[in-house]
């Protein structure tokens, strides 16, 4: 089974984010808009409820972070992904430091670039006939992100909460 943490933007970044996803997205269904802190993984050995349990410990440990998005950007030519650059900063990247636990196998083959995907998996023609129009429409917004939440991919695709995490940073 495949997992990830995300943090949820408000609802007006949401709302924003939806209103490209809905015709560039083939995942709008699948999941709302989200920041990717960890994933897809797979837990290896350990039930759900032991590995639910470290990554409680883990948002204990940390402070809510800012979400600040700056800026309309593409993946491209790697993937004709667009999204809304999520600025890195301490908060984001010392939490998704602390969930590289023994038991999360991440597959991941590029390098993390914290962001909110707003279209994807597009013809190239399509991808460079909205990336300008998208690009003058701008994107800023800030944010504080208090919880997290670990997700399970069920077998429709579509993505589902098991747990939510207080960042409460008492530890």
């Amino acid at each position: 089974m495949k997992y990830g943490i995300v943090a949820f933007p408000s609802r007006e970044l949401q709302d924003q984010a939806n209103a490209y996803r809905k015709r560039y997205d083939p995942h709008y269904a699948l999941i709302p808009p989200h920041m990717t802190i960890l994933g897809p993984f797979e837990i290896e050995n350990k039930s759900m409820k032991e590995a639910s349990d470290e990554l409680l410990k883990v948002a204990a440990k940390h402070k809510p972070f800012e979400l600040n998005v700056t800026k309309v950007s593409t993946f491209a030519p790697v993937t004709n992904a667009i999204y809304y650059k999520v600025e890195p900063n301490e908060g984001i990247l010392a939490l998704r430091e602390a969930l590289d636990l023994d038991f999360i196998k991440e597959d991941s083959k590029h390098q993390y670039v914290p962001h909110i995907t707003i279209a994807q998996k597009m013809s190239s023609g399509e991808h460079d006939d909205i990336i300008g129009q998208i690009k003058m429409a701008g994107m800023e917004h800030t944010e504080t992100i208090d919880r997290v939440h670990l997700l399970y991919q069920l077998e429709n695709g579509m993505w589902s909460a098991y747990e939510t995490f207080t960042l409460s940073g008492d530890e």
